[in-house]
C-alpha cells in the first residue's frame, strides 16, 4: 500500500499556541455585561483563513452571552497568521480556537485575631478569640 502524500500546510500563528496563548491572555478585554452579569464559560469558533494568512470569516460555534461571542470575534479577527505555500495552490483553511471567559474573584474571606485574653484560674485557664471577616 503506497503511503499518501499531504500537502495541505494551514497557516500557523507566529511564535505557536504559548504566543496565541499570551495574545489572548494580554488582550482579552472582559466584556462589562458579562461582568455583571457574572457570565464566564468558554466560546468555540471557527475562523476562516487565507494562503496569506488573513482572517476571513468567523463563525460561532458554541458562544456566551453579555458581549462574550462579540470580544472573541474581535480577538480571532486580530491575531496574523504566517502565509503557506501549497504546491503553488491557493488554498482557505478553516481552524477551530477556543476563547476562556474566566470571571474574576469576587470575593475573599481574610480573618485575623483581634483580641485575645486570658481570664483568671479560678477552675482552669480560659482564653477567649474575637475574630473579624473581611469580604473585599
Amino acid at each position: 500500500m503506497k503511503k499518501q502524500n499531504k500537502f495541505l500546510h494551514i497557516p500557523q500563528i507566529a511564535g505557536g499556541t504559548g504566543a496565541f496563548k499570551k495574545y489572548i491572555e494580554n488582550n482579552l478585554i472582559y466584556p462589562k455585561e458579562a461582568l455583571e452579569k457574572r457570565i464566564g464559560g468558554t466560546v468555540l469558533l471557527i475562523a476562516e483563513i487565507d494562503d496569506n494568512g488573513k482572517i476571513l470569516h468567523v463563525e460561532i460555534i458554541k458562544g456566551l452571552e453579555g458581549g462574550c461571542n462579540d470580544e472573541a470575534i474581535r480577538l480571532i479577527k486580530n491575531v496574523r497568521f504566517g502565509g503557506v505555500k501549497n504546491k503553488g495552490l491557493r488554498l482557505k483553511a478553516k481552524k477551530r480556537f477556543s476563547i476562556k471567559f474566566k470571571l474574576p474573584v469576587e470575593n475573599k474571606v481574610n480573618y485575623q485575631i483581634v483580641n485575645q485574653k486570658e481570664e483568671a484560674p479560678s477552675k482552669g485557664i480560659t482564653k477567649t478569640y474575637s475574630y473579624t471577616i473581611q469580604i473585599n
